[in-house]
């Protein structure tokens, strides 16, 4: 489940209420995305946050745009949320999309694909005692998980994911309409490219989309579509939003099965509003 901090009007309180019955529930994760030029809640403070505030539930970013960020930094970010958390991190990698959260984050948008392979295998580096440079010592702390966390690829295309297979343990993509019959196809196209990159082991595989079990549930998940989409420009963010189908208790649950059926490892839930009561809908779905 997916902290709804892409909503305004989050506030200490609604956190709180989230995280107790996120950690209560059946949900195996507590995932926050990230983003710079929006009015959500900054994604590292609020996995902080939540990470001192549940004990049971996996500790999530989904996903690090890690070439808008310092590696070292990142470095020692991530190994925080995993001792705060007890060890109980995972973190989803990618690129992005959005060329101004680059432009704020004073970060090049160009090779973009080419950094964050690089990046990948200095994190690791650090988190296992390397030295920042020659002239300083390891960045700490040590993560809690031998070795550091799991890192998962964010990849959505087949350029991408083939990158991906050399260094993710696994994928987490996107889909605007989990009740359709594509899903099987895509799962294969990441483990052929595990396989081609000569892995023996099988890749996690999961994705994540929006979802309303509000009273007016498709304008709801239109609306926030359209809004969160906005950054690439309004006919693109219209044709996107249109295609959002997990609306209503029906198709969440119809979504749920097929993404199931293909292979599905884990599904990340992402709310449409910040109000926690429909909660208990959704964990009986996934339970």
């Amino acid at each position: 489940m997916t902290l709804p901090t892409m909503r305004s009007g989050l506030d200490r309180a609604l956190v709180d209420e989230w995280c107790a019955a996120i950690d209560e529930g059946p949900f195996r994760s507590l995932a926050v995305g990230e983003r710079i030029t929006f009015d959500n809640l900054e994604m590292h403070t609020t996995l902080a946050y939540a990470a001192a505030r549940t004990d049971r539930v996996r500790i999530t970013p989904t996903l690090v745009i890690l070439p808008m960020h310092p590696v070292a930094l990142m470095a020692k970010k991530l190994s925080t949320l995993d001792v705060l958390s007890g060890g109980r991190l995972e973190v989803v990698v990618g690129v992005g999309g959005r060329a101004q959260d680059y432009r704020a984050a004073e970060r090049p948008f160009r090779r973009r694909h080419q950094t964050l392979d690089g990046q990948v295998d200095e994190l690791r580096r650090l988190w296992t005692g390397g030295d920042a440079d020659d002239d300083a010592p390891p960045v700490g702390p040590a993560p809690v998980q031998s070795g550091g966390p799991p890192v998962f690829a964010g990849a959505m295309g087949p350029k991408s994911t083939a990158r991906a297979a050399r260094w993710a343990d696994g994928n987490m993509g996107f889909t605007l309409a989990p009740d359709t019959d594509d899903h099987a196809t895509t799962f294969g196209a990441i483990r052929d490219a595990w396989e081609a990159a000569g892995r023996t082991e099988r890749p996690r595989l999961s994705t994540s989309f929006w979802y309303s079990l509000e009273s007016d549930a498709e304008a709801v998940l239109h609306d926030y579509a359209l809004r969160y989409l906005g950054v690439f420009g309004a006919e693109g963010a219209e044709l996107m939003a249109s295609m959002c189908t997990a609306a209503g208790p029906d198709r969440i649950a119809e979504g749920l099965a097929r993404l199931d059926a293909a292979g599905c490892d884990e599904v990340y839930l992402v709310p449409t509003t910040t109000d926690p009561d429909h909660l208990s809908d959704i964990a009986a779905m996934c339970r």
